[in-house]
């Protein structure tokens, strides 16, 4: 849940609403409302707390997750591991529905990531030189882990439901800190990627941009009104924060990016014209942003009275605009653009200051609403072509173009007041002709080459841009039946956009090979246009001005142009829009999973996933260069072919998730072809060579079959068995979500068994096990008969009861004919030839042992497993109809549709004829269990700690009327605890035993070692029977749970002191350590059986 909560909650609503101030003094959300409901006897109207859904989980997201990936690179794989372990342990107590431990379950995820990051050596290496400096960003990361632990918990429902003060608290104390903890980790890592020099603009523009989301308004999600009469509005009770935290999220956009700059450069803070520019553009631009934010009730905190907060708003703003445009002047205009005047100081300035002033002073005086009579209109009217007569003078534009500047200025000031789109037509023509004379005058005649193609085509995509985005506006105006025609203008200026920036940022690149260090077209232009295109859209979209179709178009357009600061490839972008336009429209055309959207028809969707398929496969070559860009080598045939299949599949997922939810046969074609591709990418099989037709010379995947030619014959592994483990992974998978219906015909399943027991043992037999080719027939056989098994468990049919037995049986019996006939074999082979070969021989028939000893322990765990599960659902199938009184109408529909699952097994049949499944189940537990201590003999030399690990097995165990009569559910952790101690004891005798004897079966080793004597002997076995009676009363506590006293516990737990400080051996002092945990845990056992009689009584 805490995983997924992050977009599950629907849309923001703060912003749709409409801050209402009350008649008095706010008060702060902390003593009246933190009380949420718990008064009784509210009035109408008044603030009452109701548990709901966290509302601003998308505003959370963009401030947490570029944080949290700053944070997860720079603690490298130990802090990712940590994270992942954690949540995912989170996540599986959610599922089990233990809100509780899933909640504290994250916050020690989050506890333990912190110290992954104090502990890892390589974390915040760039700021380990100063200790202050490295515990500042410590504490920087673990507030921000604080409140990702603070987000995840008013996510849980009863967190609401048992302390909804604290959820209050911890809502209001996330929208407090989150901007100051975001923005310091976002300028952190910018300042990490591309330097320190304009840091404080950064920080300026990360403050902005949580400003808007966290400090603005907001009602509650979990306080509403009793009643609901404000038309859209919210009052101040239902708020969030308070005007403790509006005063200091305010003094923080003022103040901290001039106090971060005057830090970080007070060396020449007043070395320069430009340095002092920052220090104010610093200052008054995040003033011009917190008037503009006091227009959506930013400062409701401050002003109560509208009218002086519009005066204030004026005057300030005023001023300002005024210093921000003279600062930009010279830091900016003059600074980079000062080749384009033409006019000497110092009418220069004079002129680019009435320019600049002019046209920014009408345009803010239109938009804060200062122009309403005749007298203002003519000033606007004036003051516009004021400006536009003196910027033309200023880049010396001809006295023969002047009058087109000044009409078009005239018209556009009109169009303001009386929204004519004569003037707008006028204004278009006009303002062309000035735009095209500076592009001529200062670029056409430049003879050069910039982004592939010479200086004068990149000229006519600007000029022809320009005229596109002057007209669109425009056309917006024309009547509704020819709105189209803006709409094409607006696809037709974002195919030129594209276009322009693929030529200036992605071929210089591949021109200069990313290493000149004066730049073309900076990357950040790239995400700027981006984010401001998109923004453009999302606000036609949401006015209704533009269609779905339009709005589709920009944003794949849009989106493409991102790919660029990856991959340096001159058709990157349009690869990106063309699987955009693929991907995108069952999320942006027909919104199936929307309200009021229209979901897709079958055909619809077979079309989309078949463009989709094509789609992919003509953007093969950016696919290819991706996997090279990220792995940094050239990807294989079988990766890259994986890797075409699952971008295939996973860009077919929004047809099925959005639209075909409700049929089955689309979510398993999905499963199946996204599992396909995992397989693919992770096995890599080899490509036939006859299948590289599709790539070229420069797009060449690497063959599978270079390692030979690379490292010899010692690496001449076939590797075509890959492809028979990918079938038989896929057909089962097919089978599993019932694309193969092996459920239904027996013929079928038979086949299904026989044919994945044949693929998995070929397999085997040609991966590991080359050189023993008679053992194939064998092993081969032995797979298939545990595939037959196992499917027919699973699946039983009418002859179950009686064959599954026998193939039980033969499996059994080829364990020891294959185990000898493999030493056999090789022995035969090895006496012909020397003593070295003879012990390579038996190096090489041990492993191969080995693995046959692990490959049998897998397939009888798997058996045990199989039959633990099938009894278990047929015990649960008896209870339910000794409930209801028979089966249940979805086990009788099942059996009315499938009749050939008639005669499978039913409790009865399995009472007459299936006897046999427990005693095969226990049977298979135990081999599994002897072979596992075998292998733990020959891989560890019987290593302690590895029964703690294989005992768990013995858990398959189940009752039976021939080996198990006695054993019950209530005993079913008594195997568990008895191997443990059994093996613990022996071991600890054998040890003992192989000492003593070596001390004294030869006389020289004694000597010269010291070998054990007499007390040796006599101290161990006498700590060996001190530290094994908690043992033998734990397991007798663990068959039939009988209270002991506690004096017998008190009495027996301390003799195991002594065994764990002053034995020799090992596995005493591991026997008393779990006997004195033994004993802890049969008191807390006893306790809790005791407590709950006591309740019951």
């Amino acid at each position: 849940m805490v995983v997924m909560a992050a977009g599950g909650d629907g849309g923001d609503r703060g912003v749709a609403m409409e801050y209402r101030p009350s008649g008095g003094m706010m008060a702060a959300p902390g003593a009246e409302a933190m009380n949420g409901g718990s008064r009784p006897g509210r009035r109408s109207g008044e603030v009452r707390f109701t548990p709901n859904s966290f509302q601003y989980n998308g505003r959370v997201a963009a401030a947490m997750v570029p944080c949290a990936i700053f944070l997860l690179g720079i603690g490298g794989k130990p802090v990712m591991a940590t994270l992942t372990v954690g949540l995912m342990v989170a996540y599986i107590l959610d599922s089990l529905s233990l809100k509780m431990g899933a909640m504290f379950a994250v916050w020690g995820s989050l506890f333990a990531t912190g110290l992954a990051m104090i502990f890892t050596g390589s974390t915040f290496t760039a700021s380990s030189s100063s200790f202050v400096l490295y515990v500042m960003c410590l504490f920087v990361a673990f507030e921000f882990m604080f409140l990702v632990g603070v987000w995840a918990t008013v996510q849980f429902r009863w967190m609401q439901l048992e302390n909804p003060q604290v959820v209050l608290a911890l809502e209001r104390l996330l929208f407090a800190c989150m901007p100051f903890s975001a923005a310091t980790i976002q300028t952190w890592g910018v300042v990490t990627a591309v330097g320190m020099t304009n840091a404080p603009y950064y920080l300026m523009v990360f403050l902005f941009e949580l400003y808007w989301l966290f400090a603005l308004p907001l009602p509650s999600s979990f306080r509403v009104k009793s009643e609901r009469s404000y038309g859209g509005q919210f009052s101040e009770e239902a708020l969030i924060q308070g005007s403790l935290e509006g005063s200091f999220h305010t003094l923080a956009l003022m103040f901290l990016p001039l106090l971060f700059h005057i830090g970080s450069h007070h060396a020449r803070l007043f070395s320069s014209a430009n340095a002092v520019c920052d220090l104010l553009l610093l200052f008054f631009v995040p003033l011009l942003f917190q008037l503009y934010a006091s227009t959506r009730g930013a400062l409701h905190w401050l002003y109560k009275d509208q009218h002086l907060l519009q005066q204030v708003r004026v005057m300030n703003g005023a001023i300002a605009l005024l210093v921000v445009i003279l600062c930009l002047e010279v830091r900016v205009v003059f600074y980079s653009f000062g080749q384009y005047i033409q006019i000497p100081a110092p009418w220069n300035y004079l002129l680019v200051t009435i320019a600049a002033v002019g046209g920014a002073a009408g345009l803010g005086a239109y938009l804060v609403g200062l122009i309403g009579d005749a007298v203002s209109s003519l000033l606007l009217t004036s003051v516009m072509v004021a400006a536009a007569f003196s910027a033309s003078v200023a880049v010396g534009l001809p006295w023969m173009f002047l009058p087109a500047p000044v009409v078009a200025a005239y018209f556009i000031a009109q169009f303001f007041l009386n929204k004519d789109i004569v003037s707008y037509a006028i204004f278009v023509v006009a303002a062309i002709v000035p735009l095209v004379w500076f592009v001529v005058h200062n670029f056409w005649y430049l003879n050069i080459w910039l982004g592939g193609a010479p200086l004068q085509t990149v000229c006519k995509y600007i000029i022809g841009g320009a005229v596109v985005a002057m007209g669109v506006p425009g056309l917006a105006l024309l009547p509704s039946k020819a709105k189209h025609a803006a709409e094409v203008g607006l696809v037709s200026h974002a195919l030129i956009v594209c276009h322009l920036e693929n030529r200036l940022y992605n071929f210089t690149s591949i021109y200069f090979f990313s290493m000149e260090d004066d730049v073309v077209y900076p990357s950040y232009m790239v995400v700027f246009t981006t984010v401001l295109g998109l923004v453009l859209v999302h606000r036609l979209a949401a006015d209704k001005r533009i269609s779905s179709v339009s709005n589709w178009l920009m944003i794949c357009l849009y989106l493409s142009k991102l790919s660029m600061l990856f991959l340096s490839s001159p058709h990157v972008v349009w690869a990106a829009a063309l699987l955009l336009l693929a991907v995108t429209p069952p999320l942006l055309l027909y919104k199936g999973g929307v309200k009021g959207g229209f979901r897709m028809k079958p055909w619809q969707g077979m079309v989309n996933a078949a463009v989709v398929g094509i789609s992919v496969w003509l953007c093969r070559f950016t696919i290819f260069e991706a996997l090279q860009w990220w792995t940094g080598v050239v990807p294989s045939d079988g990766l890259i072919l994986g890797s075409l299949i699952l971008s295939a599949g996973v860009a077919s997922a929004p047809i099925v998730t959005q639209h075909f939810s409700h049929i089955q046969s689309a979510k398993r074609a999905l499963v199946l072809v996204i599992s396909v591709g995992f397989l693919f990418i992770f096995m890599q099989p080899p490509v036939p060579e006859a299948w590289t037709f599709w790539w070229d010379k420069a797009h060449m995947p690497e063959r599978s079959a270079d390692s030979i030619a690379i490292y010899g014959a010692a690496a001449d592994i076939p590797t075509w068995p890959t492809w028979l483990l990918i079938i038989t992974i896929v057909t089962s998978l097919a089978a599993l979500t019932s694309a193969i219906p092996i459920q239904d015909v027996v013929e079928l399943r038979l086949l299904y068994a026989v044919g994945m027991g044949i693929s998995t043992g070929v397999y085997l037999c040609a991966q590991y096990f080359l050189q023993a080719a008679v053992l194939h027939v064998l092993l081969v056989a032995a797979m298939a008969c545990a595939s037959v098994f196992l499917v027919f468990t699973h699946l039983p049919s009418a002859t179950s009861p009686r064959l599954l037995p026998w193939v039980f049986g033969i499996l059994v019996g080829l364990c020891p004919i294959i185990y000898l006939a493999e030493g056999q074999l090789r022995f035969q082979t090895g006496d012909r030839a020397g003593s070295e070969d003879n012990y390579i021989t038996l190096f090489a028939l041990e492993g191969s042992r080995v693995s046959l000893l692990g490959l049998y322990a897998a397939i009888f765990m798997a058996i045990a497993f199989e039959i633990k599960l099938k009894l278990a659902s047929l015990v649960s199938e008896k209870v339910s109809e000794k409930i209801v009184g028979g089966p249940g109408p979805k086990y009788r529909l099942a059996q009315q549709r499938k009749p050939s699952s008639t005669s499978a097994f039913s409790v009865k049949k399995l009472a007459a004829e299936g006897a046999w499944m427990a005693t095969i189940g226990n049977v298979s537990t135990l081999l599994c269990f002897s072979i596992c201590l075998i292998l733990n003999l020959h891989l560890t030399g019987g290593s302690d700690r590895s029964i703690v690990i294989l005992a768990p097995i013995l858990l398959l165990l189940n009752q039976d009327a021939n080996l198990l009569t006695g054993f019950g559910d209530r005993q079913r952790y008594f195997p568990l605890t008895a191997a443990v101690s059994g093996y613990l004891i022996f071991s600890a005798g054998y040890r003992l035993w192989i000492e003593v004897w070596h001390g004294y079966h030869s006389s020289d080793w004694g000597l010269q070692t010291g070998g054990p004597g007499l007390f040796y002997l006599v101290k161990n076995i006498v700590l060996l029977g001190l530290a094994t009676p908690n043992h033998f009363l734990f397991n007798r506590f663990m068959w039939n749970y009988l209270k002991q006293s506690d004096m017998l516990l008190l009495l027996t737990t301390p003799m195991n002191l002594p065994a764990a400080i002053i034995t020799d051996i090992v596995s005493i002092r591991f026997l008393a350590c779990l006997g004195m945990v033994y004993a802890l845990v049969q008191y807390i056992i006893s306790r809790n059986i005791r407590m709950a009689g006591m309740r019951l009584i």
